[in-house]
């Protein structure tokens, strides 16, 4: 039994085989973001963040829905009506999780998208490193049909992931599109039958899992800060993360990795992975 079992009110964490199962858990909302969920999901992930045995990061929903977004009631009836610095810790504790956490998180994270993908939810979904959905599953940015704009960092998840046509198509109508569609577009990186969804994302888990931790670490955030540098900037900033994960690596994955191949010559780096010790 996960030592995590009711730790939490609306997320269900489950850590197997070195992979922690996040569960966003308001089926009955279909997973909508509250203020509570938002504490919650902060405290989840800098806990799993010193777990040793999670290796690497599952976000996914519990029944139909990834999530739909904010839950309304909540944000648009209940914190509009408080005093504004309730409002501004409710929009921090938001942002806490959904992006500044998840994007820079120090183990792999993967969205598994089983189902509605509304609005808000786009923010920790472009967060995570990588992204598996149903063929079925449903997107949507429909915060233009009942009257605002897409909120919190919705846009720029969607700016920095796919193309500006897509973009701003689905921004300003307000329509629908599929897992399939997601994977097209690079909102996710693939899409699969529901009934492989688990398996596929498991697969994908355990290939993070067996790498080199502290030279993955190095390489996910050196890729994500490069898209903010220059490219002069750029050169001095991979060199360093090139050096400064070779100092911290306990493993010496260079050194092993480059003895396999070319004095042993016992694997094809081009196709494998080298074998860690």
């Amino acid at each position: 039994m996960s030592r995590y079992v009711d730790r939490w009110q609306t997320v269900k964490v489950d850590v197997e085989d070195g992979i922690a199962w996040v569960i966003l858990n308001r089926p009955e909302k279909r997973n909508a973001m509250s203020p509570t969920l938002n504490r919650e999901m902060i405290d989840v992930l800098e806990t799993l963040e010193l777990d040793e045995e999670a290796k690497v990061l599952v976000l996914t929903g519990a029944g139909e829905a990834f999530s739909a977004g904010m839950d309304l009631k909540e944000y648009f009836r209940e914190i509009d009506s408080s005093p504004e610095i309730v409002q501004v810790k409710v929009r921090r504790d938001a942002s806490t999780w959904q992006w500044k956490l998840l994007r820079h998180y120090a183990k792999p994270t993967i969205a598994m998208v089983n189902g509605w993908c509304f609005g808000g939810a786009f923010s920790p979904l472009v967060a995570c490193d990588l992204a598996i959905a149903t063929d079925d599953a449903v997107f949507g940015l429909s915060e233009i049909n009942w009257g605002i704009p897409p909120g919190n960092l919705v846009s720029k998840a969607m700016a920095d992931t796919v193309g500006h046509r897509q973009a701003l198509y689905y921004i300003m109508t307000g329509e629908t599109f599929s897992g399939r569609e997601a994977a097209e577009m690079g909102l996710v990186n693939k899409s699969v039958e529901r009934s492989e969804l688990r398996d596929a994302t498991q697969q994908l888990a355990a290939t993070l899992r067996d790498k080199n931790p502290v030279v993955l670490r190095a390489a996910k955030t050196g890729f994500k800060m490069c898209r903010e540098l220059t490219w002069e900037q750029n050169e001095e900033y991979l060199y360093a993360k090139l050096d400064q994960a070779q100092m911290l690596d306990p493993e010496h994955g260079r050194e092993q990795g480059l003895k396999q191949f070319l004095d042993e010559k016992s694997i094809k780096p081009g196709l494998e992975s080298y074998r860690r010790s």
